[in-house]
C-alpha cells in the first residue's frame, strides 16, 4: 500500500537524493529535485510523520572498525507457538551483533545476519547468544568470504 506522501514524483526525487546523500539541507535538497525551499520542507516533514524516512544514518565500514567476520545464520525453532517466536524475535532485536534478521520462508524459519571480530568471537557468540534464544532448535551458518553488494538505495525508479 503506498503512503499518501510517496504519491509525487518530487516525494520520490526527495528520497532518492536523500538515500545517496542523508546530509543534504533543505535548500540544496530543493535545488536537486527542482522545487522550492517551501515545498520541499513540507513534503519532507511528511514523509518523516508517515514514517517513511525512519532516520538518518551514517553508513559506517564494519572492517575498518574491527568487525570483519561476517555470518549469515539460518535459525529454525523447534515450536511455533505465539510465545516462543515472540521471545525469540525479541532477543534478537535487543542483540547488537545481529545487525539483520528475517523471518524467511523455506529451509530456515530465520534468516540472521550477523558481525563480530573474527570466527572466534563467532565462535563465542553461538555459545553465549544463539545457543541461548527461545525455541532454537538448529542453526547453519554461512560465513561470508566477500560482500559483492552492500545494502544500497531502494530502486524507487520503480516506482515512478
Amino acid at each position: 500500500m503506498k503512503n499518501e506522501s510517496t504519491r509525487d514524483s518530487y516525494s520520490l526525487k526527495i528520497l532518492a537524493a536523500l538515500q545517496q546523500d542523508g546530509r543534504l539541507s533543505v535548500q540544496d535538497l530543493s535545488q536537486r529535485i527542482g522545487l522550492s525551499t517551501t515545498p520541499t520542507w513540507k513534503r519532507l516533514k511528511a514523509l518523516e510523520k508517515d514514517g517513511v524516512i525512519q532516520g538518518y544514518t551514517a553508513v559506517v565500514d564494519r572492517t575498518r572498525v574491527g568487525l570483519a567476520t561476517c555470518v549469515l545464520a539460518e535459525v529454525n525453532l523447534s515450536r511455533h507457538v505465539e510465545n516462543v517466536v515472540e521471545e525469540f524475535e525479541r532477543a534478537v532485536q535487543d542483540c547488537p551483533a545481529i545487525i539483520e534478521c528475517f523471518s524467511t520462508t523455506g529451509q530456515a524459519d530465520y534468516l540472521l545476519k550477523v558481525v563480530t571480530a573474527d570466527i572466534a568471537s563467532y565462535d563465542a557468540f553461538l555459545h553465549s547468544v544463539i545457543f541461548k534464544l527461545p525455541g532454537v532448535s538448529e542453526i547453519r551458518s554461512a560465513v561470508v568470504l566477500r560482500e559483492i553488494k552492500r545494502p544500497s538505495p531502494l530502486p524507487l525508479d520503480q516506482l515512478g
